[in-house]
């Protein structure tokens, strides 16, 4: 096999996998307390639902949906203990610039596209331009000389890898046989093997370093040495072994590729649902939490309570009864099914009682994470790949390795990406700083959190005499993406053992089922089937 095709099979294996992972009365508040039955007999509660959904996050936004809509369960109560719905997800404008403080974008997904249909959101949904280069900020040490040393990820194969020059030819070379195979056994059971362990032992040391190591940050803002690949890149880790002609990921994307066209003509989407390309991102024009916001509109006021802090909870005879912290006071609502899409942190505090291995979730890491969106004018920025007369920014944005020694992230074009996020004569890029690998950030202040992401964004794509950019927003979320580090699999086996003991009490979020925006639609829609096939039969 040439260089070439190898170099093809491979890149193409690796940029697929990461792009694929009876009707209630409604809810009332009481005109009065009434007793809540079994174990505490004598105590009022104040609300009493079928279904009670804990946080509204996508998870839990979704779940709550499909409920409603696609379960029939109308007696239900979705609550949120920030003062707006969404969670993480938080869209801001100030009436010119409209820019994202936690996720930014996503990959269109069936489930997501029937979440937009269901919401009426098709007029709100835009998509990016699927064939916008991504670029890998890298300079030297082998690598070929780019325009501002960004090099643009192969897109269109096998074309672009003919000016793809980002790895070298042994480099290149070493990717293309471990690619086909020609690799070092895994490690027996039960060791689990890092991401950089995995993608190494396939791929090399280099194709690792310049350009999983800024993936993995990207995604996670996470160590790769600590995150193990089983969990946190399932969908990839699955290739090896998948194939028909051996151990190679180019083997098991040909048989995984059989496997997504039989499950495309065994459950096809609706042709109502918007339609989408690959390669494609997604978001709405007034931001992600259009979402959220949609799904508290159309359950209305009295099924989504907001400042609603859970505070514990514990079984009633055979349903559940739930304390929560309200600005009016303490709240509790009686339900029979209880979904709990909180964070880690708040799931190990309120479902240990219930539920023991849900005390573990405490040990789950969440490194901090900044989220820093400036705007700079057009005419600040120096010439990058693909700029054209009135558009300096072309791309979807860069990722930075680790070895460059930058210390953001990666940056969002959000201007190049989605129409009306900045004004005439302006850009918009956001910016994430911190991480697994870089967890000082959660000491710093604001203004120097800002002062080093405009000076990385000064080194990278801005003339040398360009002011500083304009502040739009700086959010640090002190524990930001939930990190799926060796152990973690067999923290959620424990999990769904001892949930089983438990019928109605459902816990999920993006620690168990992926961190991706897409997987916490899915969640949603899955969850909420769970919880309507335990109502259906639940006394």
């Amino acid at each position: 096999l040439s260089l070439g095709a190898g170099a093809a099979l491979v890149l193409a294996a690796c940029a697929w996998a990461i792009r694929m992972a009876v009707r209630r009365s409604p809810p009332r508040p009481s005109a009065a307390p009434y007793c809540a039955m079994a174990s505490v007999a004598g105590q009022g509660v104040d609300l009493e639902v079928d279904a009670l959904v804990v946080g509204s996050g996508i998870s839990g936004s979704c779940a709550a949906w499909n409920l409603f809509k696609n379960q029939k369960v109308t007696s239900l109560l979705l609550t949120e203990r920030n003062p707006v719905v969404g969670g993480n997800v938080i869209s801001r404008t100030d009436g010119e610039f409209v820019w994202e403080e936690g996720p930014n974008s996503f990959q269109p997904t069936p489930a997501i596209m029937r979440a937009v249909y269901e919401l009426g959101l098709v007029d709100e949904l835009v998509l990016a331009d699927g064939s916008l280069p991504r670029f890998v900020y890298w300079e030297g040490r082998g690598a070929g000389q780019k325009l501002a040393n960004l090099h643009a990820l192969p897109t269109n194969l096998p074309g672009d890898l003919l000016d793809f020059n980002l790895l070298t030819i042994p480099g290149k070379l070493r990717a293309a046989f471990g690619a086909l195979g020609f690799i070092a056994p895994p490690p027996p059971a039960p060791y689990e093997e890092s991401i950089r362990e995995f993608v190494t032992r396939h791929l090399g040391e280099e194709t690792f370093e310049r350009v999983i190591d800024p993936f993995v940050s990207g995604v996670y803002a996470g160590d790769p040495d600590q995150l193990a690949m089983r969990a946190a890149l399932k969908k990839i880790h699955r290739l090896e072994g998948l194939g028909d002609l051996g151990p190679g990921l180019v083997s098991g994307a040909i048989n995984r590729f059989k496997e997504v066209a039989q499950e495309k003509r065994e459950s096809p989407p609706d042709p109502a649902w918007p339609t989408y390309k690959g390669g494609q991102l997604g978001a709405f024009r007034r931001g992600l939490q259009t979402l959220p916001n949609a799904v508290a509109q159309q359950l209305g006021p009295d099924r989504v309570k907001t400042a609603w802090a859970l505070r514990q909870l514990e079984r009633d005879g055979p349903h559940f009864r739930a304390t929560f912290d309200t600005p009016e006071g303490p709240k509790v609502v009686r339900a029979k099914a209880v979904s709990v899409t909180a964070p880690t942190r708040v799931a190990a505090e309120v479902c240990a009682g219930l539920v023991p291995a849900a005390a573990g979730l405490a040990k789950v890491y969440a490194p901090p994470v900044a989220s820093v969106t400036m705007a700079y004018r057009k005419e600040w920025f120096k010439e990058l790949p693909g700029a054209q007369p009135g558009k300096p920014l072309v791309g979807f944005g860069h990722l930075l390795p680790r070895s460059m020694g930058v210390r953001s992230l990666g940056t969002i074009w959000s201007s190049s990406l989605f129409p009306g996020r900045a004004p005439e004569g302006w850009e918009l890029l956001l910016t994430y700083i911190g991480g697994a690998r870089d967890k000082g950030i959660a000491e710093m202040s604001v203004d120097d959190i800002v002062k080093q992401v405009d000076a990385d964004n000064h080194k990278i794509l801005l003339k040398p005499d360009a002011p500083a950019g304009k502040l739009l927003g700086c959010r640090v979320w002190q524990t930001a993406i939930p990190q799926y580090c060796r152990g973690h699999l067999d923290l959620l086996a424990a999990l769904e053992r001892d949930e089983a003991k438990v019928p109605g009490l459902f816990l999920g979020g993006n620690y168990r089922t992926g961190v991706a925006f897409g997987d916490c639609v899915q969640f949603g829609l899955d969850e909420a089937a769970k919880v309507g096939a335990f109502l259906a039969t639940a006394k």
